[in-house]
């Protein structure tokens, strides 16, 4: 039976999505009448509850001013409303052992409470306040304004950090995928109260908005609990904010075999490799998933085998993909001492165009069939990764999969899938390269020419 949508939910209904065992595993939704979506996972066997409320909007919905504003406003969202101050909001959950954080990503953004069950009414109250009657002030807008500029000179510490996102301008240029999550210490110092508010006023709207619970949780009871947290809201859907506009059109620059180095002082290089991938919608998704178990996904993976293991080039290697609305990047890191750079990077190429060209063994589909299969169970094993699954699937892809459904999704991948996806992503185009470590001169010149 096909699962309805949001869109052909009729305000006011409640739908089952997924029925589950006993209950365990029973995923329902109901719209409220404001286009707010509230979901749930019910697992009536543990003690704890999860609460989530997810946000269509991400670093990508910035213009280049506002670039850093969805995470600046994350951070703000924590001092203060109308009816609590910072510390009521943190010292509410502390009094019951519960754990509230955030966290904001290139589309989404995501607050969050994990409780005992008997406080998830509080948890409903607390999160709920905080997203939909936050202050902003001008006091906390200044004395936040440090706090991020700390955070971002921590990530520039990290130079394993930052080569994702310098690998992240090479695909996208100054689009909005290929700008920091961040922003950057010039537009977060020129950032005004005005701008944050009004991007707050105009992006946390109901129809934009997920409210994700699971646990031993009663459907119902959560809707009523959201009902009241959201019924005097005034500072959601109003008429002079207009809808977001729909993503779409971003595609990779046709970067094949382009080169950014950033040269550091650093005790090791640090390097990714890659190119343009799939959509996150994409039914092809599932075979890049196995190719990328098999490529870097593990220990038994051929990049570790043959970097770390076999030469003792690198203690970190490893492949990865991102997915987003319209478009989506597969990437290897390395981080090796900076002699060994251009070595290393000759080994990746090198295992990347054999896979591309024949794609991957017997033996590999069933490891890394088995591997992807077993890391999306485990990942389900506490509420805070349920809470996190329904949420997502509800604000990004708009329909549910059982755990039944998403493992057979993986085991009916075969050989032709993968070296049908690997020959069209991995030798579809030249790769590009972000490196980061002291690489400067006749080492930047070699690393780039080898990229020719």
């Amino acid at each position: 039976m096909t699962q309805p949508t949001a869109q052909d939910q009729r305000p006011g209904t409640t739908k089952t999505l997924l029925k589950g065992i006993d209950g365990a595993g029973t995923v329902r939704r109901t719209v409220l009448p404001g286009g707010l979506r509230v979901v749930t996972e019910t697992l009536p066997t543990v003690r704890s509850a999860a609460f989530g409320i997810w946000v269509g909007v991400g670093s990508r919905d910035e213009t280049p001013v506002l670039n850093g504003a969805t995470h600046y406003l994350e951070h703000l969202l924590f001092k203060g409303t109308k009816t609590r101050s910072a510390l009521d909001i943190s010292s509410a959950l502390d009094a019951v052992g519960g754990e509230m954080n955030a966290f904001t990503a290139k589309e989404y953004t995501c607050y969050y409470a994990r409780v005992l069950d008997r406080d998830l009414p509080l948890a409903v109250d607390v999160v709920s306040d905080m997203l939909t009657s936050s202050l902003v002030r001008q006091e906390d807008i200044d004395t936040e304004r440090d706090v991020v500029l700390e955070e971002i000179a921590m990530t520039e510490d990290d130079p394993g950090d930052v080569v994702h996102d310098l690998f992240a301008k090479v695909l996208y240029g100054e689009s909005p995928l290929g700008r920091p999550v961040l922003g950057t210490v010039d537009t977060i110092n020129a950032l005004t109260r005005d701008q944050v508010y009004g991007f707050y006023r105009r992006r946390y709207r109901p129809e934009n908005l997920v409210v994700a619970a699971a646990g031993n949780v009663d459907h119902a009871k959560v809707v009523r609990q959201v009902r009241r947290a959201f019924e005097s809201v005034d500072a959601l859907g109003r008429a002079e904010t207009a809808p977001a506009a729909p993503r779409g059109g971003t595609r990779a620059l046709k970067t094949a075999g382009k080169v950014e180095i950033l040269d550091r002082p650093t005790e090791q290089a640090h390097l990714v490799l890659g190119m343009p991938a799939l959509a996150r919608n994409d039914d092809r998704r599932w075979a890049l998933g196995v190719l990328n178990a098999a490529l870097g996904g593990g220990m038994s993976s051929r990049l570790f085998q043959e970097v770390r293991e076999k030469r003792g080039l690198a203690y970190s290697v490893y492949s990865y993909t991102s997915a987003y609305a319209d478009s989506g990047l597969f990437g290897i890191y390395a981080g090796c001492q900076p002699k060994r750079v251009e070595e290393v990077l000759g080994i990746c190429r090198e295992e990347l165009a054999k896979v591309a060209e024949h794609g991957i063994t017997d033996e590999e589909l069933k490891r890394a069939v088995g591997q992807m299969s077993g890391s999306t169970v485990l990942g389900m094993e506490d509420t805070g990764s349920l809470m996190s699954r329904v949420g997502k699937a509800e604000l990004c892809y708009g329909t549910h999969l059982s755990v039944d459904e998403l493992l057979g999704k993986i085991a009916a991948v075969t050989l032709d899938d993968v070296r049908s996806v690997a020959t069209e992503v991995l030798g579809g185009f030249r790769p590009s390269l972000a490196v980061i470590g002291p690489v400067a001169g006749k080492r930047a010149a070699r690393l780039t020419e080898a990229m020719q």
